[in-house]
């Protein structure tokens, strides 16, 4: 699986002056030292990046990365300029790509677990194709692969694996009442 974004190109897409900014706050937000917070940021663009590539796909879905990538992109977003450039001219959809939040407890009881569990790991194979199987270095970023390692001891390469031309659920009818 060779990938077809590097993490240059990802850098970038922010330029030197705000990805330097945008590494120095995830720096200074967590206190983890300047590699975990370049992987934090490089995290966050792959994540806009997919999103932006995928929006009929992954529009809409939970955000299957920690905080502290969420953190990362609420700041790019009060860089207003140059968001909406990143946005509109520089990532591959061409659109802005707008933030809610919703907690985790209220994204479950929302679709459901199941649900919520198959919008989760429609990331996973969408991340491997354009970005190369996944290694150690995501474990902090990405709950649902961490959690795949972690709990129920599935190797990376295997994870990585997972199919993208499994195909998509049903849309659930709604429910009268």
């Amino acid at each position: 699986m060779t990938p077809r974004t590097s993490p240059e190109a990802l850098r970038a897409l922010l330029g030197p002056v705000l990805h330097e900014e945008a590494v120095r706050y995830a720096e200074a937000r967590t206190g983890e030292g300047r590699a975990h917070a370049e992987r934090q940021v490089l995290e966050c663009l792959r994540y806009l990046h997919l999103v932006s590539s995928h929006p009929d796909r992954l529009g809409g879905l939970f955000l299957p990365v920690e905080q502290d990538i969420d953190e990362i992109w609420h700041y790019l977003i009060l860089q207003t300029r140059e968001y909406r450039a990143l946005c509109e001219e520089r990532l591959p959809g061409r659109f802005f790509i707008h933030h809610r939040s919703i907690g985790y407890q209220d994204y479950q009881a929302e679709p459901g677990r199941e649900r919520a569990a198959e919008e989760a790991l429609r990331w996973i194979p969408l991340y491997c194709a354009e970005f190369g199987p996944l290694d150690e270095g995501v474990l902090p970023h990405w709950t649902i692969v961490r959690f795949l390692h972690e709990n129920l001891g599935l190797p990376l390469a295997e994870i990585s694996a997972l199919d993208a031309a499994a195909p998509e659920p049903q849309p659930q009818p709604a429910s009268a009442g």
